[in-house]
Parts: C-alpha cells; structure tokens; sequence
C-alpha cells in the first residue's frame, strides 16, 4: 500500500470513529437541549512521557498528509484544505493556556490533538492513546527551536464564573460593541462583520472569523472558562489578539454569557436572554457603527 493510501485509510478510521463520538454528542443535545461538550470539560490530563523517535512514525501515519513531512504545513492535501494546516517550525499555536507570544504548555497541545479545530480539518483524535498522543506531541516539538530555547509561559488565571443575569448579558453586549468585536464577527455574530473579507493570518492566508451561531462549540473549547481563556490569550497566528490589558475580571464573563445567547442550542443564557427580550426588546439600540449600543 501506497504512503498516501495508507495517511488516507488512517484519517479515514479515525473520522469514522470521531463521527460516532459527534453522533453522541447531537443525540446529548437533542434530548437535553442543552450541548453536552459546552458546560463540561472534554479533555484529561495526560502526563505520559512521550519518545520522539516512536511519534516520528505515528505524525508520519496521521499528520503529514496535511503538516508536511517537515512539520510546514505543506502536506499532500494541504493544497485542498482551508483553512491551511499548522506550520509547527513557528511555534505558534492559537489554542493555549499561556499569554499571548508565548509557547503552549503540554496540556494546551494534548488538548487540541484530542477535541480538535472547529470550522477546520483539524478533527478530533480523541480514539488515539494517551501514549500515542504524548509522543506524537514530543516529535511535534522537534519542528522548532524555540522548545529548546524557551520555556511554556505561565498559564493565565481565570477567575471563578459570575452569576448569569440579564444585567451581565447586557453588559456583555455592550462590551461586543466597544470593542468593536462586530467589525470581525458581525453584528448578529456571523463572521461576516465588513472587515471579515480581508482577514489574513500571519503567513498571509485569508482566514475567517468565528461564526458563534452555527456552532456548540467554541475554536479552543466547549466551556465558558475555554472562551473567556480566548479573550485574555489572544489566537497566536490571528486577527484576534489578547484583550488581557482591556478586559477585567467580571467583565470577561459578562462577554462570555453575552457571545453563549448567540448560539444555536438552549443555553441558560439564551433562555435568560429571550425572556428579557420579550419585554424589553425595543430598549435595544442595534450593534454596528455608531450606534452606542445598550
């Protein structure tokens, strides 16, 4: 068989096996209402002391097709994806626990490999070992020097959650339109703001903003804690930078529970918000230019 044939039938099985673990999950929300991956973590600490000679044969078997042989981002399929693979010889990683420009911790990576990217090709490992999982992070790190010559940066403290109201919804909302988070996002949280069309990421790809309602899920998570770890770490390699020096304490969760009634299930915010609306719609200013926004 084939190099490619075999990346292929790898990708194939493990797809097949993460599209039982989505199934489950839809069915979750389909009884509950409420998402079962976006209140609970979907991730575990794995601790395994990975061997780079032994992930070397896995990245070759269920990343390079889409990485590179050279951990580039130049894989055979990454004409075709979109959008574009990870280039590990930077060493930048948008989904992390540590403050923006700095490397990802173990877990941070760990993480991503099991539950995955969002709106991407990146899917969810979930099915591989622990083991596996651990060496194919240690041969990941041989891509750049910066695991050599650079140390993790300290994990960002999230303060605990406030108390969903209508008063933090709208607080919320108000900081969605002082931030201009719209531009990107759009005023309905589509991705489709008007300066979404001429987003590029650092090696000059187009990229798209997040669109909060045709998804669960959040880019590097499912829980409220996972977003409001977004705003204080920025997405490294993105437009979204790390709002840590604007957004304070309370404030990050009043954004979260604002951005969590955008979304397509029956969250406790949404439930919250529609009932406040019902009565008090027409005190709304609509989000966008100039308009203030309550």
């Amino acid at each position: 068989m084939s190099r490619v044939a075999r990346q292929i039938a790898a990708i194939v099985a493990i797809g097949v096996v993460a599209s039982l673990l989505s199934a489950a999950d839809g069915f979750a929300q389909s009884v509950h209402g409420l998402p079962m991956e976006g209140r609970g973590g979907d991730t575990k600490p794995n601790t395994r002391v990975g061997r780079p000679a032994v992930g070397k044969e896995e990245y070759t078997r269920y990343c390079a097709g889409c990485h590179g042989d050279r951990g580039d981002g130049q894989g055979e399929n990454a004409q075709w994806i979109d959008p574009k693979p990870r280039d590990f010889t930077q060493a930048a990683f948008k989904c992390r626990s540590t403050p923006s420009g700095t490397l990802p911790t173990d877990q941070d990576l760990i993480n991503t490999i099991r539950r995955g990217i969002v709106y991407s090709n990146m899917p969810q490992w979930r099915p591989l070992p622990d083991q596996m999982i651990a060496d194919l992070l240690s041969y990941i790190k041989t891509f750049s020097p910066r695991w050599k010559a650079e140390k993790p940066g300290a994990a960002v403290q999230i303060p605990a959650e406030t108390p969903v109201t209508t008063e933090s919804i709208l607080a919320g909302r108000a900081m969605f339109q002082k931030f201009e988070c719209w531009k990107c996002h759009g005023t309905e949280g589509r991705g489709d703001g008007p300066s979404a069309a001429a987003l590029t990421d650092s090696k000059d790809q187009p990229i798209h903003p997040f669109d909060f309602t045709t998804s669960t899920r959040f880019k590097c998570g499912t829980t409220n804690a996972d977003l409001y770890r977004v705003f204080m770490t920025g997405l490294d390699g993105t437009p979204m930078a790390s709002f840590a020096d604007n957004i304070k304490g309370d404030q990050g969760w009043d954004l979260v529970h604002y951005l969590r009634t955008l979304q397509p299930v029956r969250t406790p915010e949404l439930t919250l918000w529609k009932t406040w609306l019902a009565t008090h719609a027409g005190e709304l200013k609509p989000i966008g230019p100039e308009t203030g926004g309550r």
